[in-house]
């Protein structure tokens, strides 16, 4: 890394199995992993402004970083310049579109803002969705940039027929039919997705809360059927779409649910069991995009000790050492708590220390 956030610049070597990262708040042990997620995802987990991710009083910045992959090497760097383009390379080749990246290198980061997975609103829940699904379907990805392209004109367009007092139905038309079918398809995707994934979330719960408690996903969207039923359904909301200036209806309004006990997790779910849920989600994302794209995810794990209980922390750690995962790095302000709880396991496992973006590498 070199003026990446407070990291000056330094190179360092992980284990393959656990890596913990430990430091004070504010000292950049995070912004490691945050570094990691740029080189999975083409940005930053918690900065999607790349020039705001640059050293203060520095002009670039550069993450570069080696992969094994399936057995073999692969070298790929981010490069950011102030008013440049970003420059993404896999093999020292510069990539076209960046979402021919996404998935390559999958991943799951759990993060102190995952809480808003639960309480915040439903557009935070459709990019989880989002990021699951395209790291292992590049049509579904495509099928949602264009869709989303397509609602921004659509949504222009009532913006311009309220601010010119005008309206022209036929101008509306083209777009509705060109989403018709991209909504029909990540509808279908998104449906099979949660049919597929609630068992492995189901069973990954279960075993962290020990079964002690009953949870439930579901998909919440009004898009079902064919084109011609999207069709109906614009065509019906026109009205509402005209008053308030934008689409009112479509998979861009889709959501999840989480019950507990057959009520709504936010409201009726304990500040454990919130949490608990939220690592299974993340958890069950590891082993079913492990399962989908036949690649070992790296986890991510940012100040976990802050969620949950130690109980379920030790049900975490034992899942992590099991061997089912890949790489995982972890974050602590305690110096010595995670190394401790990994000394009987056997793991291998790195520690490194991080102040004030230097890192020095512990005895492990």
């Amino acid at each position: 890394m070199i003026n990446f956030k407070n990291h000056k610049g330094g190179d360092l070597s992980f284990s393959k199995q656990v890596n913990c990262l430990l430091g004070d708040n504010g000292s950049g042990k995070t912004n490691i992993l945050d570094a990691l997620h740029y080189l999975c995802f083409c940005k930053s987990y918690f900065n999607p402004i790349d020039s705001q991710n640059i050293n203060h009083d520095q002009q670039f910045m550069l993450v570069k970083g080696e992969f094994d992959r399936l057995g073999k090497k692969e070298q790929v760097s981010c490069g950011v310049k102030k008013g440049s383009k970003k420059v993404f390379k896999r093999n020292d080749k510069q990539y076209k579109r960046l979402m021919d990246h996404i998935g390559r290198f999958p991943a799951v980061i759990i993060a102190p803002d995952d809480s808003e997975l639960i309480q915040g609103g439903s557009e935070v829940r459709r990019k989880f969705l989002d990021i699951v699904i395209s790291q292992y379907d590049k049509n579904y990805l495509e099928a949602l940039m264009s869709y989303n392209k397509a609602l921004v004109q659509r949504n222009n367009l009532f913006k311009y027929f309220a601010e010119n007092r005008v309206w022209d139905v036929e101008m509306i038309e083209p777009w509705d039919n060109k989403m018709a079918p991209l909504a029909i398809q990540i509808s279908k995707a998104r449906r099979d997705f949660i049919e597929k994934f609630t068992p492995v979330f189901n069973s990954t719960y279960e075993e962290i809360s020990n079964g002690v408690e009953n949870v439930s996903l579901g998909y919440n969207s009004r898009v079902t059927g064919e084109e011609k039923d999207f069709l109906e359904l614009l065509e019906n909301a026109r009205g509402d779409d005209r008053r308030l200036r934008r689409t009112t209806t479509g998979v861009h309004r889709d959501d999840l649910v989480f019950k507990i006990h057959g009520y709504p997790m936010k409201k009726f779910g304990s500040q454990g069991q919130q949490k608990t849920y939220l690592v299974a989600l993340r958890l069950a994302q590891l082993s079913f995009l492990e399962k989908a794209t036949g690649v070992k995810p790296i986890l991510l794990l940012d100040d976990i000790f802050d969620k949950i209980d130690e109980k379920r922390v030790k049900a975490l750690m034992n899942r992590v050492t099991n061997g089912s995962f890949g790489q995982v790095f972890i974050t602590d302000t305690h110096l010595g708590r995670i190394p401790e709880m990994f000394k009987t396991t056997g793991t291998d496992v790195n520690v490194f220390e991080v102040v004030d973006g230097e890192v020095n590498t512990l005895a492990s």
